[in-house]
């Protein structure tokens, strides 16, 4: 099975073959490295930019403009912050135009923790991405995931923005991608560059198939009808394993949802989860102060309160000016697997 980062690689090869992708650049993005975690080697149309961010977001636009379809990277989202100009102008092009200029540039991105980055790169990102009206922002939690919502991305004629959590990008998915070879060997020789000298590798890609995740569709991740648990990204994963732990320990049945975009979302899938269960989780690491989970407790709240039986609640990062190197600060600064079980216990639990 492919990791997350040779399921993004995969994808955006599909984009350059079938999609129309005209140029796939950022910081170390084309050869030799092809990406600081890999996503991009081997690929015809990557290059290197400049490191400026403002210049990668400004040439994206460039490029859209002149009828290409660029994916472009900033190579941690905590180097985001300094474009959160140009992503707000990218973002009203097409509104601003009435709808008769596309914008179709895809910004891909790593967020969150889990690679002890420490202050700098360990910044999550999606709350202040949801705050830019016209873009639709995604995140993946698994590798089937990442390259159908990638190939979703690509062909959407919005800027879509991909934050790739970084603690799962080496993770490997349960599920094959459509034409991807079942031998994890194999696909690592076809497709991943070796060490050393790389000036005469070339990739041998797979022929690969069509996989569309549409954009603003949850997926059912575990059925319940105690609680739900809404979640996405890396803590998706752990809100899962925490289902099934109080499954078997405590006869618990949690329904887990992975949002898997940001911005559109899938309220409807939140609302009939929510009315069956009548009790509601939502887990991210961003941190707690106006963060987006806060934005779907409020809609809760507004919609949904005479079918609550106990407070909704969201379990966020710690509002702390970053995470430290340390393992233990970065462990206590977003939610982990034993604190989200007990928070998924405590309200499967809580006496209505």
């Amino acid at each position: 099975m492919a990791t997350m980062v040779q399921a993004v690689r995969m994808a955006l090869h599909y984009g350059e073959e079938h999609l129309g992708v005209t140029d796939v650049f950022g910081q170390d993005v084309g050869p030799p490295l092809g990406g600081v975690f890999t996503a991009t080697q081997g690929l015809k149309t990557a290059w290197n930019s400049p490191l400026d961010e403002r210049g990668i977001i400004g040439a994206a636009m460039g490029i859209a403009y002149a009828g290409g379809r660029p994916v472009c990277e900033i190579q941690f989202c905590d180097y985001g912050f300094n474009t959160i100009d140009l992503l707000k102008v990218a973002g009203n092009q097409r509104w601003a135009g009435a709808g008769n200029y596309d914008m179709p540039i895809v910004l891909m991105t790593p967020s969150g923790s889990g690679i002890r980055g420490s202050l700098y790169h360990s910044h999550s990102f999606e709350s202040w991405a949801s705050r830019l009206a016209g873009w639709k922002i995604v995140m993946p939690s698994n590798p089937l995931d990442a390259y159908g919502l990638m190939l979703s991305a690509i062909a959407d004629p919005n800027p879509v923005m991909v934050l790739l959590p970084k603690a799962l990008l080496r993770m490997r998915g349960d599920q094959l991608l459509p034409g991807e070879p079942a031998n994890e060997a194999a696909l690592k020789d076809m497709i991943d560059a070796p060490l050393g000298d790389r000036t005469r590798w070339q990739p041998r890609w797979p022929e690969l198939g069509p996989h569309f995740v549409a954009l603003g569709e949850a997926s059912l991740v575990r059925e319940g009808t105690h609680a739900t648990v809404v979640s996405y990204g890396r803590t998706l994963p752990l809100c899962a394993q925490a289902a099934d732990q109080l499954r078997d320990e405590d006869s618990l049945e949690i329904e887990v949802l992975d949002l898997r975009s940001i911005f559109p979302y899938d309220w409807s899938a939140i609302s009939r989860s929510l009315e069956k269960t009548g009790r509601i989780l939502i887990v991210n690491e961003d941190t707690e102060v106006t963060n987006f989970g806060e934005h779907l407790l409020r809609r809760v709240i507004d919609e949904h309160f005479y079918e609550l039986v106990v407070r909704p609640r969201v379990l966020m990062g710690k509002h702390v000016p970053g995470i430290g190197l340390n393992q233990e600060y970065e462990r206590n600064t977003v939610p982990q697997l034993p604190r989200i079980k007990d928070a998924m216990r405590e309200l499967a639990t809580e006496e209505a």
